[in-house]
């Protein structure tokens, strides 16, 4: 294994993966915390919240806020009011990261933490569309004056971050050029 393969926990030709008990240990409680702080601080934050008016807690003057939103939507609202299209959705999205997981022996620990990621952010999300009349709630608010970026909760970040280390991942080891492999 090269010293770059090591840096970065990938496998090498010779090696396909890390073991089905390593990549368990990993994966399984990475998604079980993602998945009970989104849910813990949805319930937190709209309990505190909820009960004032207007219901807004200004962490960062004109930058930062808690808020209380349900998002009847996905990513900036879109398909708002499609409960049913979201949960399948999310449901075939949840097939698909277990899927990757079970199935497809991840290439490496971050591999692992970002499918992790993708599903405690995926089940978050779903139960709030399932047991909240298919409304999401969003709490986190940042903005600058009066421009804000939509309001989002835990499992929105834990599927960004996801999408971030599987970018950081492909950008540091690019998959070797076909001519490569046949040499």
């Amino acid at each position: 294994m090269s010293q770059q393969d090591e840096k970065n926990n990938l496998p090498t030709e010779n090696e396909p993966g890390l073991g089905a008990m390593v990549a368990n240990v990993i994966f399984w409680p990475v998604f079980l915390a993602g998945f009970v702080l989104d849910l813990w601080s949805k319930a937190a934050i709209f309990e505190w919240l909820g009960s004032k008016y207007p219901p807004v807690k200004i962490i960062i003057d004109d930058f930062f806020r808690l808020i209380v939103v349900q998002n009847p939507g996905a990513a900036w609202g879109m398909a708002a009011g499609q409960r049913t299209f979201l949960i399948v959705i999310s449901i075939i999205a949840i097939f698909a990261v277990f899927g990757v997981f079970l199935f497809w022996r991840p290439p490496g620990k971050l591999v692992i933490v970002s499918l992790a990621f993708f599903a405690a952010g995926i089940c978050g999300n779903l139960h709030d569309r399932i047991f909240n009349d298919g409304k999401v709630r969003d709490f986190l608010d940042f903005y600058w004056r009066e421009h804000h970026w939509p309001a989002f909760n835990v499992a929105d970040s834990l599927l960004t971050i996801a999408v971030g280390i599987l970018i950081v991942i492909t950008i540091l080891n690019p998959s070797p050029k076909s001519e490569d492999k046949k040499n």
